[in-house]
C-alpha cells in the first residue's frame, strides 16, 4: 500500500499530473475563447442588422394643403371614378408646393421643389383618394405624403449635408426648404406603415413587405399540406409497417442522404417536374410551397422516426398483450406519446422552410410584384428573395430597408422555433 502511493505520488507522477491539468486548462480556454468568438460574432452581426434597420420603421411625411381644383382632374364634372383615376394628379401636388412656396418661379427650381417629396406616391395617394370618393373633386384637403428618399436619408442622417453639393443627391436649397418645414413642423417622422402595408416598388420611400409576407405565409401552408402528413405517414410505415429488406434499408438511406443535399437541388427538380413537365405557372405560392414541400419532407420524417423510437417498447407491447391489434398499438398508444417529438420536428422543419432562398430563385420567384396576392395561385415572392432583391439595389435606402425585412424575418423565426421549444418542453415526457 505504502508501495503505491509512494508511485503515485513521485516526481514522474506529479509532473504527468501537471501536464494533464495544463491541458485541460487550454482545453477550457479554448473552448471559452469558441464560444466568446461565436458569441461576438453574432452580437456583431444583429448589432449591424439592427443598427441600420431600425430606421426604416419610420419614415419622414410632408403634411400639405391641396386643392382638387375640378378644371383640371374633372372638366366635364362627370365624376367617372374611371376618368378621375386618369387625371393629372401631378399637377394638383405641383400647384399645392407652388402656393407654399410662391416665390418659387424658376423651372430649375420648381423642379427640385416637386423632388423634396416621392414623386410618384403623393399623386397616387389622392388619385386613390378622389378615385374612391369622386365628391372630393374641388375640395380642399390635407394630406400627408412621403417626402422622397433622398430626403428621408438626409433627415435621417445618411446624407452628409456638410459636403459640397455636387457630391450630394439633395441640393444646398433643398435642404433650406426641407429644413424650413421641418421647423414649422409640415415635415416630420412618423412610424413607417407604409414599410407593413405596402407591396414592393421602384422607389424605396414606397416599398414595403406586404407581398412578400403574405406569399411567404401562403407557401408555407401549402408545404406544410405536403410535408407533415406525407412525412408522418411515411416515418410511421417506415417504423412500424415496412418489411426488413434491402429496398426498405435502400429508401431509408437516401431519406437520410435527403436531408444533406443542398436545397437549390431541390429547385431545380422543382423546374423540371412542375413548371416544365406539369406546366404550372411561375412564381406562385403553389409552385413554391411543393418545392419547399419535398425539401422539408426529409427532415419530417427523420425528427418523426426519432420520436417513434423514443417511445419505450413495453407501450406498444402492452397495447398487444391486452388484444389491440398492430394499427391500434400504434396510432392509438405509441403516436399519441411521439406526438410533441413530431410537433417540434415538424415547426423546425417549416422554419427551415421559411429561411430558403435557392429553391424558390430556380422556379422564378423573383418577380417584381407591384400587388399582394389574394391567394396561392395568385404571383406572389417571399420574404428571404425579397431580401436578396433589395440587397442587390445600389441606393442607400435601399440597405436599411433590407436589414428591416432581416429583422422580421428573424423575428418570425425566432417565434417559430421559440414555439418548437416551448412545445417540448410542455408536453415532453421522460421514461
Amino acid at each position: 500500500m505504502t508501495e503505491a502511493t509512494s508511485i503515485h505520488a513521485s516526481e514522474h507522477a506529479l509532473k504527468r499530473l501537471k501536464k494533464r491539468h495544463a491541458k485541460e486548462r487550454r482545453f477550457k480556454a479554448l473552448g471559452l475563447l469558441a464560444i466568446g468568438l461565436a458569441v461576438s460574432a453574432l452580437a456583431w452581426l444583429l448589432i449591424s442588422i439592427v443598427g441600420t434597420g431600425y430606421k426604416a420603421f419610420y419614415q419622414y411625411d410632408f403634411t400639405l394643403e391641396v386643392e382638387m381644383t375640378e378644371s383640371i382632374l374633372d372638366p366635364q364634372q362627370e365624376r367617372d371614378p374611371d376618368k378621375l383615376r386618369k387625371a393629372n394628379y401631378r399637377r394638383i401636388i405641383q400647384n399645392a408646393l407652388y402656393e407654399r412656396f410662391p416665390d418659387v418661379t424658376d423651372r430649375k427650381a420648381k423642379r427640385e421643389l416637386f423632388n423634396i417629396i416621392s414623386s410618384s406616391g403623393a399623386p397616387n395617394h389622392i388619385r386613390q383618394m378622389a378615385y374612391n370618393n369622386p365628391d372630393l373633386v374641388g375640395q380642399k384637403l390635407i394630406i400627408t405624403v412621403p417626402t422622397s428618399d433622398d430626403v428621408d436619408q438626409l433627415l435621417k442622417g445618411n446624407i452628409d449635408r456638410n459636403i459640397d453639393q455636387s457630391k450630394r443627391k439633395v441640393s444646398d436649397q433643398q435642404i433650406a426648404w426641407v429644413d424650413e418645414l421641418v421647423k414649422t413642423k409640415e415635415i416630420k417622422a412618423e412610424f413607417n406603415t407604409r414599410f407593413f402595408t405596402n407591396p414592393d416598388s421602384r422607389d424605396a420611400e414606397l416599398a414595403g413587405i406586404a407581398s412578400a409576407f403574405l406569399g411567404s405565409l401562403m407557401t408555407l401552408f401549402v408545404t406544410a399540406l405536403l410535408a407533415i402528413p406525407v412525412g408522418i405517414g411515411a416515418a410511421i410505415w417506415l417504423d412500424e409497417f415496412a418489411p426488413r429488406n434491402k429496398f426498405v434499408d435502400f429508401i431509408e438511406i437516401n431519406i437520410n442522404n435527403l436531408a444533406a443535399v443542398p436545397s437549390i437541388i431541390f429547385g431545380v427538380l422543382g423546374l423540371a417536374i412542375f413548371i416544365n413537365f406539369f406546366g404550372l405557372p411561375r412564381s406562385i405560392p403553389i409552385v413554391g410551397g411543393l418545392v419547399l414541400g419535398l425539401r422539408a419532407l426529409p427532415t419530417v420524417i427523420i425528427a418523426t422516426r426519432a420520436s417513434l423510437m423514443a417511445v419505450p417498447q413495453s407501450i406498444r407491447d402492452g397495447a398487444l398483450s391486452i388484444g389491440a391489434s398492430h394499427v391500434q398499438a400504434v396510432f392509438h398508444h405509441k403516436l399519441p406519446h411521439a406526438g410533441p417529438g413530431i410537433m417540434t420536428g415538424s415547426i423546425i422543419a417549416m422554419a427551415q422552410a421559411l429561411g430558403e432562398t435557392a429553391p424558390l430563385l430556380m422556379i422564378g420567384m423573383v418577380a417584381f410584384l407591384t400587388e399582394i396576392p389574394k391567394s396561392p395561385t395568385d404571383p406572389a415572392t417571399v420574404l428571404p428573395v425579397q431580401i436578396f432583391i433589395w440587397a442587390g439595389n445600389s441606393e442607400r435606402a435601399w440597405v436599411e430597408k433590407t436589414s428591416a425585412a432581416i429583422m422580421i424575418l428573424l423575428l418570425v423565426l425566432i417565434i417559430i422555433n421559440s414555439m418548437a421549444i416551448w412545445l417540448r418542453n410542455r408536453l415532453e415526457k421522460r421514461w
